[in-house]
């Protein structure tokens, strides 16, 4: 375990969090992610987590570590279609990761997953949170519509709304 890592982890507060993904941030991603579902069978969850647990840190759980078992809790493999795409965010360690399930991830492969994270990393470290984001859902979008057009009747299998840890 890396000593700075376990420091940032416990000396930030979780309110700082808040403060760049405030709720009218967060209401706006929920509804482009609304939209995006919309036109594809695909099923999107964002996820933005400042602090990890101390014990996850000990055992030097990485973003994608954390990333892969988030992906399993949430049930983002379980779609119909094997569409589901994780976005999640590691504030404090300012990593970006994507897993998506087979159906999506072998039509598209790891380096379009990411190209996506390093566009975003790059909108971040410039300060722009929102347009990251957005850049990211967009892209995503396009794929998931290329690979997965919608029907008629498509249920909505997942929450809309990130989800703030």
């Amino acid at each position: 375990m890396e000593l700075t890592r376990l420091l940032r982890h416990t000396i930030l507060p979780d309110w700082w969090v808040r403060r760049v993904f405030s709720r009218p941030l967060l209401q706006r991603l929920e509804s482009v992610i609304a939209t995006s579902e919309s036109v594809h069978l695909g099923e999107l969850r964002l996820v933005v987590e400042g602090n990890l647990s101390l014990p996850d840190l000990w055992r030097g759980q990485t973003p994608r570590l954390r990333a892969i078992d988030l992906f399993s809790e949430l049930r983002v493999w379980d779609t119909e279609h094997n569409s589901g795409v994780l976005i999640y965010l590691q504030l404090i360690d300012r990593r970006v990761e994507v897993v998506a399930d087979r159906g999506i991830d072998r039509r598209v492969g790891r380096p379009f997953w990411d190209a996506v994270c390093r566009q975003m990393e790059d909108a971040f470290r410039a300060g722009d949170f929102e347009n990251g984001v957005l850049l990211a859902l967009t892209t995503i979008t396009e794929a998931l519509r290329e690979h997965f057009p919608v029907p008629d009747d498509k249920p909505n299998e997942l929450p809309n709304a990130p989800l703030l840890l």
